[in-house]
């Protein structure tokens, strides 16, 4: 699979005029091009504060200091350059529908990279399954892209789904908060949400972007089925007819609305996205609606 294959030119040149979002002021960090609310250096002007022994000289108001002979600092609005990591689901569940479900979440992991990568930003990118797998950073610029569009390529579904590990390795190895991507299918049978809400709770911003395959939530079968877990090979029998589907589809709406309340009840976002529309509709309609890319 070449590069043309996973995202072709014409869609990159619609890409360069967006830019990755968050919504948090992040103290400490600088560049970027999202407006932070911390004072610094920068050009917006925000406030003016009290002159403190070891302050830089070039930031004082003279103006201020003629008129009322005390020294005031100028404060601005920084461009904060927070860190942008991506895990992209790489589990064997993502394999279903002949892997057309997890091409998809690649194709959306390179859309935002190269997003990120045009705007300067610095993006690290982890698969996982059972746990996080090695990770691809890239930075610099839009010249870097095509190094992360072999890494993404050569990435193959395997494994079966651990949130809870896959968390404990996250916090461990990244103690900098920043914005957090997660694309996937969050199946998982112990859970997603409890996870991903310690991620949130400790400071970072999520951006969960949930994909699947039309039969994941709408199963086309009638009859007596026997299916097969794609992770675990475990086997189970069912009746499946009308009925079953219409509380099958309700329960995975329910459960999609508790990864939304997840995201956004920590000022984070949340992403619905079927492999049934493009990904051009998918980053300029429902990524952009909830600001995950402006």
């Amino acid at each position: 699979m070449d590069q043309q294959v996973l995202i072709d030119r014409d869609f990159l040149e619609k890409l360069e005029r967006l830019a990755i979002h968050w919504q948090k002021s992040f103290p400490g960090l600088v560049g970027g091009h999202n407006p932070s609310r911390y004072s610094g250096p920068g050009q917006e002007f925000l406030d003016h504060r009290h002159f403190h022994h070891g302050d830089d000289l070039r930031g004082v108001n003279w103006r201020a200091y003629l008129r009322f002979e005390k020294l005031f600092m100028k404060m601005f609005h920084i461009e904060p350059r927070i860190p942008v990591r991506l895990l992209l689901d790489s589990s064997q569940s993502m394999a279903t529908a002949d892997g057309a479900k997890f091409h998809y979440a690649r194709r959306l992991a390179a859309a935002l990279c190269y997003i990120g990568l045009v705007r300067l930003d610095t993006i690290v990118v982890h698969p996982f399954s059972q746990g996080l797998g090695d990770a691809f950073s890239c930075w610099g610029g839009r010249h870097r892209f095509a190094p992360m569009v072999d890494f993404l390529t050569a990435l193959r579904p395997q494994g079966a789904t651990s949130y809870h590990q896959v968390v404990r390795q996250f916090s461990s190895k990244y103690l900098q908060r920043g914005l957090l991507i997660v694309i996937s299918d969050f199946l998982d049978d112990e859970g997603s949400e409890k996870p991903l809400q310690y991620l949130a709770d400790y400071g970072h911003e999520l951006f969960l972007i949930q994909v699947w395959d039309e039969e994941d939530r709408t199963p086309p079968w009638d009859g007596e089925l026997r299916l097969t877990d794609a992770e675990t090979g475990s086997v189970q029998d069912i009746d499946f007819d009308s009925s079953s589907r219409a509380r099958y589809t309700e329960l995975f709406d329910e459960y999609a609305r508790g990864l939304q309340r997840v995201a956004m009840g920590s000022g984070g976002r949340y992403a619905g996205l079927s492999t049934s529309i493009s990904i051009d509709e998918a980053i300029f309609g429902p990524v952009a609606r909830v600001r995950g890319v402006q």
